[in-house]
């Protein structure tokens, strides 16, 4: 070929590269633009969809349902645009380019998670609420509630799959604003998904209890702190309450001493084991059915003697303290009481387990203060109270505390309880969890358990041959009870002495593990011992004169664990008036 020929095609060649090029460029340039159109469009959603949540948790807060509603559609109009701006062909090209690509395929995981939450989650929980708001004067409302229940649980699924895609994410070298949207809303279904079961629970079950299908009655028992049992306190007062198509109604109030009385014998067969450790006063005393951890076997007792006294079976059995109720007036606001003071979240933990005995010194007069201001409360609540964020917080924290507790006399029901935080029992299986119990009774028969403090630790060791962990429970109770001053009302019986604080310690090993040895201040003691449910316990009385403290150390070994992983024990203790102070050692694995 010619040279010049040559030449030609060679220039010829090169303006097309040229051309093409520069088309490149035109067509890299555009998309990038395209892109940045995109992603300021998605952003500008999502940041729209930010402020329509705090409108949305202000409106919840406040009671105001329909708001919600309206800002809750407006949330997921702007959740879908962000989303289908992140699903378009221009972001999936982007995702797929070096340095951006991370950005841009977290901020479509973002996007996709927050509609997800705007339209599967959001929406039954609001009716849920809207539900429960009219469950009093409306059954609709109730089937609304039950109805919420599956989607709520669908929603519960959704969430922890879109939880699980963002805990996967490559988050090395992303943009610093992308990497802080992703930790909000890490920290958003780390709040929100725990909640969703137990509420599609609450949804599944509050309808029927509610009387959706016809009248229901419950005993509603009052553990009284002061006096310890291993649910929590002593059942002082109750009442019994009647739901009728979400109208609940008080039908009598009465005391497990004055209405129930003591019994001659056990009012229903008790399990041998539990009889051994707590002797025939479980079912004999209606004080002392709770003397045992296991909240269905006293609510059975329970109902039971109220079944022999008043002739009426009732449905179910539930039990709260002054500290839940305390939490609860804090979201409500404060009631008042028939002596024309007002019964508030910050004083009605001291007035209910201290004052009242301080300045009323007649059983009979205590009786009708305790009756009163349940009473106040009960219409408070039976006359409806907005579901607003504080509430359901508050709500939570005592369910949390083991301070609400519920047990249905239908099997169905009980099997449904069975598997919420309501139900009041260890579990029968720890799993990968050695699970220990530490369980408090008054031995004092007095109401000095106001002044006991509760610190507990547990440590958990090396893997021995056979797969299981020792395991170490330091439990400390000091009295701050003052020298003198107190009252027959307070020192009560004073069974260990007076002024004594006498508290017997009921440790529970883990499921198939068994307390090995305990000290007391540092001294080898022997410890009775027994057995409940399946596990070993072991039993220490502390006495404690005022101002003292006295610590037990118990060693304890698991059974065989199914893991050589890491280990994350679990405790559980009786709620008391104020939280345990705990510490919790996880083991380290002992996989080589």
């Amino acid at each position: 070929m010619p040279i010049e020929q040559v030449k030609h095609v060679l220039r010829t060649r090169r303006r097309r590269l040229v051309a093409a090029a520069l088309v490149l460029v035109v067509v890299l340039a555009g998309f990038g633009l395209r892109l940045a159109v995109v992603g300021a469009d998605a952003a500008g959603h999502l940041q729209r969809a930010a402020a329509l949540v705090g409108d949305l948790e202000r409106q919840l807060r406040s009671g105001d349902l329909a708001a919600a509603r309206s800002t809750a559609a407006d949330l997921r109009e702007q959740t879908g645009q962000a989303r289908d701006d992140a699903h378009g062909p221009s972001w999936w090209l982007g995702s797929r380019l070096p340095v951006a690509g991370n950005d841009l395929s977290a901020v479509r995981a973002v996007a996709d998670a927050v509609d997800a939450l705007a339209v599967q989650v959001v929406p039954p929980l609001l009716d849920a609420a809207q539900g429960m708001t009219g469950a009093m004067t409306s059954d609709g409302d109730l089937q609304t509630v039950a109805a919420a229940a599956p989607r709520i649980a669908a929603g519960a699924t959704v969430a922890k799959a879109a939880q699980r895609r963002l805990a996967g994410l490559d988050r090395d070298g992303l943009d610093g604003r992308v990497e802080a949207a992703l930790k909000q809303v890490d920290a958003g279904l780390d709040r929100v998904v725990p909640m969703l079961d137990p509420a599609a629970q609450a949804a599944k079950l509050l309808p029927a209890f509610l009387g959706a299908d016809g009248p229901r009655t419950y005993l509603v028992l009052f553990q009284n702190l002061a006096e310890a049992r291993a649910t929590g306190g002593m059942p002082g007062a109750f009442a019994v309450v009647q739901t009728d198509h979400g109208k609940v109604s008080l039908l009598e109030q009465g005391t497990a001493a004055k209405t129930l009385r003591d019994f001659d014998a056990p009012v229903l067969p008790l399990d041998e084991d539990q009889e051994d450790l707590f002797t025939n006063r479980l079912g004999t005393y209606p004080a002392d059915v709770n003397l045992t951890p296991d909240f269905p076997t006293a609510a059975a007792l329970i109902r039971e003697m109220y079944r022999q006294r008043s002739g009426r079976a009732v449905d179910g059995v539930l039990a709260t303290d002054p500290v839940a109720l305390a939490y609860v007036l804090g979201a409500t606001g404060p009631v008042g009481l028939p002596d024309g003071s007002r019964l508030t979240g910050a004083t009605a933990v001291r007035q209910l387990l201290s004052e009242v005995y301080l300045k009323i010194a007649e059983e009979p007069a205590q009786d009708a203060y305790f009756a009163g201001a349940a009473k106040a409360v009960l219409d408070k609540l039976m006359g409806g109270v907005p579901v607003s964020k504080n509430l359901v917080q508050a709500l939570s924290r005592a369910t949390a505390e083991r301070r609400l507790l519920a047990w249905s006399a239908h099997p169905d029901e009980q099997a449904e309880i069975a598997r919420t935080p309501f139900a009041g029992t260890l579990p029968e299986d720890d799993g990968d969890k050695p699970t220990v119990g530490v369980f408090l009774n008054d031995g004092t028969g007095a109401k000095l358990g106001y002044y006991l403090t509760r610190e507990v630790a547990l440590e958990t060791g090396r893997c021995l041959e056979d797969g299981s962990r020792p395991l170490r429970l330091t439990v400390t109770l000091g009295s701050n009870a003052p020298k003198s001053g107190l009252p027959r009302s307070v020192t009560g019986l004073a069974l260990a002495g007076e002024g004594v604080l006498r508290t017997n310690v009921l440790v529970y090993a883990p499921a198939g593990g068994s307390p090995i040895a305990a000290k007391q201040d540092g001294a080898e003691i022997d410890f009775g011992s027994g057995y409940e449910k399946g596990r070993e316990v072991a039993v220490v009385p502390v006495d404690l004169a005022p101002g003292a403290k006295s610590t037990v150390v118990v060693d304890l070994v698991t059974g065989p664990l199914a893991t050589k992983g890491a280990v994350e024990p679990r405790l559980i203790t009786t709620p008391g008036i104020t939280p345990w102070t705990t510490r919790l050692q996880p083991g380290r694995s002992c996989e080589k």
